[in-house]
Parts: structure tokens; sequence; C-alpha cells
């Protein structure tokens, strides 16, 4: 790796995806195959340098990028670990599936349908490598604003409604995410994560209260924006009603609002406060989110087994996946967030290709995704063979990733909270194995015969089918290679629960990074 590539290497995850967005609003009237190529040139870009981020993470080096070369109290500072290396990764992989899938006809119909998609990965990996918490809320705009494009793009009727609905509830978690950071602003005098984290610690016992009090809006925004009980209602109609590409990208956005909170929770008011007036404002966090993850669990699985459409399906199994991660993180031990990582990437793959089997599907069904209604389905064991990969790794069955990462998950439990955790883990497993199954006889097993006097629709495009299998591949990948993969979530829970190397890292100038002797 050359010096110039790896002292920028931070900051490329975010500028690749914007340079390649606004060359693309210049280039649209060219024509749909200068866009495609142009986006398959991004993403292997992108993809280049999500590996190379994470090969250099995985040295253990926490590496901070001074933007503008400003000291980290003063500028903009992105900070790369094992996790958010991490997350970059998993959300170009899953981007590529979206893509190709989109390239089969689904562009076209969506005006700037690449510009947006672009600067949707910018405003994700910009939220995943972000070290300064206005940013964060920055690069959280900067990603709803783009999804507010994908997915009201082309739409009428019943997605109109539903994206405003998204529109609305984004805005105003948007707005407490800007009243808690004017609060901490005030209180602290820096919004820089680590900065932030060292003043907590000496924080005056006069303000732990507003102090607390503004951790917990910011708690609200996030789990709000990761679909947690009560906060969830907004997801299920959304997601079922965006486009299939569309909804599968945004399987990796409910997982930003999740690392927000363990990223912010354990640095900002973690472990660094320990024995300070404000050694208690994580704690509470930990404890409130265990039972509301186990509630939303609950309810979401209920929703799935109630879903009359298939898209309804996949998107309570989206939340299915947030609450089992909220779990994973309130237990708060290093074995629980490593298993919660190894989760989080299998459900993201997992719910995007979902999401696209439904909709193949659906245009092969004589009846769309509807469940209450019999109706004829063509290429059914080519769907049906999909479906069953995909059902048995979401679901938690042996012997794919899903059954993994729950029992590392179920493995990590304390004894203590043994008995609720595993009970609602497990029934609810079995809940969405019922579901499924349900959906699976609905749909594959009471197929009827295609009439001969509807047209039959065109078998799926070779390149769906492909994005479909790539998303399936990197789970059963997450299988086969299980042994390295949980090796680095282990590494990077490690990193987590240590913040002071973060600090210290971020307090640092850009490092000078040299070339290894021949």
């Amino acid at each position: 790796m050359s010096l110039a590539f790896a002292q920028h290497l931070p900051v490329l995850p975010i500028v690749v995806p914007l340079l390649f967005g606004a060359v693309m609003l210049l280039v649209e009237r060219r024509g749909i195959a200068v866009q495609r190529a142009l986006a398959a040139t991004g993403m292997l870009a992108l993809l280049a340098i999500s590996i190379a981020l994470v090969a250099q993470a995985d040295e253990g080096r926490i590496t901070a990028y001074l933007l503008g070369d400003w000291p980290a109290r003063l500028g903009i500072a992105l900070v790369v670990d094992r996790l958010g290396a991490l997350m970059v990764l998993a959300t170009t992989l899953l981007a590529a599936g979206c893509l190709l899938y989109a390239c089969a006809g689904w562009d076209r119909r969506a005006i700037h349908f690449h510009a947006l998609f672009q600067l949707q990965l910018a405003g994700l990996n910009g939220a995943f490598l972000t070290g300064d918490l206005f940013n964060l809320f920055v690069f959280f705009e900067v990603m709803l604003i783009a999804s507010y494009g994908l997915l009201l793009s082309g739409g009428r009727g019943p997605r109109m409604r539903s994206g405003l609905h998204y529109v609305v509830f984004n805005i105003t978690a948007s707005t407490l995410f800007l009243i808690a950071l004017g609060l901490l602003y005030g209180l602290l005098g820096t919004l820089n994560m680590a900065e932030m984290a060292a003043r907590v610690a000496a924080a005056d016992p006069a303000n732990v209260a507003l102090i607390r009090a503004a951790s917990g809006v910011l708690l609200v925004v996030f789990c709000a924006k990761a679909a947690l009980a009560p906060l969830y209602l907004w997801l299920p109609n959304a997601y079922s009603r965006a486009p299939a590409a569309v909804a599968a990208l945004f399987a990796v956005m409910t997982k930003v609002g999740l690392y927000a909170v363990l990223r912010v929770y354990t640095l900002v008011f973690g472990d660094l406060a320990l024995g300070t007036p404000a050694a208690a404002l994580a704690d509470w966090a930990w404890a409130w989110l265990l039972p509301a993850g186990l509630v939303t669990l609950v309810l979401a699985t209920l929703g799935a087994l109630a879903s009359s459409s298939l898209r309804m399906l996949a998107a309570f199994l989206v939340v299915t996946s947030a609450a089992t991660l909220f779990i994973a993180i309130a237990l708060d031990t290093r074995a629980s967030i490593a298993a919660g990582l190894y989760y989080l990437v299998h459900s993201t793959f997992v719910a995007g290709a979902l999401f696209l089997i439904v909709d193949l599907i659906r245009r092969q069904r004589g009846v769309g995704d509807n469940l209450d209604t019999n109706g004829p389905l063509r290429h059914a064991p080519l769907l049906g063979l999909m479906f069953a990969v995909a059902a048995v790794s979401v679901s938690g069955l042996p012997p794919l990733s899903g059954f993994i990462g729950k029992t590392l998950l179920l493995d990590a439990v304390p004894h203590a909270r043994m008995g609720w955790v595993w009970t609602v883990v497990l029934l609810t497993g079995l809940m969405a194995v019922v579901a499924l199954s349900r959906t699976a006889s609905q749909v594959f097993w009471r197929a009827e015969p295609w009439p001969e006097t509807t047209p039959v629709p065109a078998p799926p495009a070779r390149v769906q089918v492909l994005a479909t299998v790539l998303l399936l591949g990197y789970g059963i990948a997450l299988t086969v290679f299980a042994g390295p993969v949980l090796r680095y979530v282990d590494a990077a829970a490690g990193q987590l629960l240590a913040p002071a190397d973060y600090v210290e890292a971020a307090h640092t100038t850009r490092p000078q990074l040299r070339e290894p002797s021949p």
C-alpha cells in the first residue's frame, strides 16, 4: 500500500461516492448505460478501499484522520477502528448486491437513482467513521435525504403515504437529535466524541443531571432510528412499500442507529467515567435497553406471524434482527458484543437478500405477495431454494450464520439473566420458523397451475438472480469462514470496551505511515 493512499484511506469511503454521485448528475442525459458503468466503477473502487480499511484496522491500530489538519478539538476528525471498518465493508458488500439488482431495469424508473444511491453510501460510511457527534448528525441527514429520494422516487398512492410518514418521523427524530447536541455542547464545550469522553469524566456534579437528560434524548433518537419499541411502527410500512433494491439497502440503516448507541455509550458515557459523578450514565441505558429489546423482539415476531404480505413479513423480520442486536449490546460484555457484531453482519445480508427474494416471488406469482390467497407461481424450484436458504438463516436454524450468531449470543448471557433472555430468544425463534413455514406452504406447496388465459410473466432476469445469490452467498461465507470473522469481531468488541485507546488516537495528529522495509 502506497504511503499517500494509506494516509488518506479513512476519508476515501466518503469522498469516492460523493465524487461519483456528482459526476452521475452531470452525465445523466448521456443515458443509463453510462450511469451504470460509472456506478460499477465506483462500487469496485469502494470495495477495494473497504477491504484495505479492514486490513489496516485488523492490525489493531486506531487511525485518526484530521480534515484540514486542524486539531481534533477544533476541526472535523474521522476515526477508524475495527468496528467502523467492519461496518463500511458490510455496507459496501450489501450495496453491491442492491445495485446489481436495480440495474436489471428499476434504475430507469427512478429519477436520479444512481446519484442518490452514491449519496446514500457517503452518508452511511460517514456515520460509521466520524469521530464527532455533530458530524454524526450531518451524515445522518445526508443518509436520510438520499433515502427520501430513493423511497419516494417514482412512487404513488400507498408508497407516497408511507414515505411521507417516514420523512415526518425522521425529521422529528433529527430535531430531537439537534436539541440534545445543543445541550451537550453547552455543558461540555465540544462535540468531538473523544474529547467529550474526557469532559464527561471530569464533569461538574451539578451538571450531571443535565448531561444524563441529554444522553437520554440521544438514546431515544438512536433507538427510534434503529426501530426499537415503541418507536418501530414506522418501519414495516415504509420498508414494505419501498422498491426491492432500496428496501434491501435500507436493511443496514437500522444498524446505523444501533451503531450510534454502541459507539456513544461505550465511548462518551463509558468506562472513562468510572469513579466520577457521571459513572452511572451508561449503566442506566443498558438497563433500559435489555427489556426494550426483549419486548421489541416479541412484538416484531408477532407482527411477522400476522403479516398478510411477503414484503410486510420481511420488514418485521428486520425489526426482529434489530431487537436481537439490542439484547446483545445491552448485556454489555465482550462476548455478547462480539456475538452481536457477528449477528449484525449476518442479519444485514440475509435481510437484504430476503427483500430481493420476496420481490422475485411477487413478480412470478399470480396474486403478488398477498398471503391470504392461493395463486399460481412460475419458476417455483429456483425461488423456493433461495427462500429456503434465507428462511433457515434468518430464523437461526443450523447450520447457517444465523444459528452461529444466536448460539454465541445465548452462550454470552450471564447466568442471572439467562431465564428471561433464553426464553424470549428461543420462543421468538420458534415463532419465526412457524411464520416462515406458513409462508412457504402458502406460496410454494399450495401453488396452483398457471391459468391459460393469464399472460405468463417473464422469467427473473439473470442479473436479479445473481444479485440475490450474491447476498445469500455472503451469509454462507460467514458460516464457512466463521473462525476468522469471530476473531475479528471479538477484537472489535475488545476495542469498544477500551475507550482510552480511542481517545488517545483521536487526539493525535494524522499518523505518518511508513512503507514496510523491503
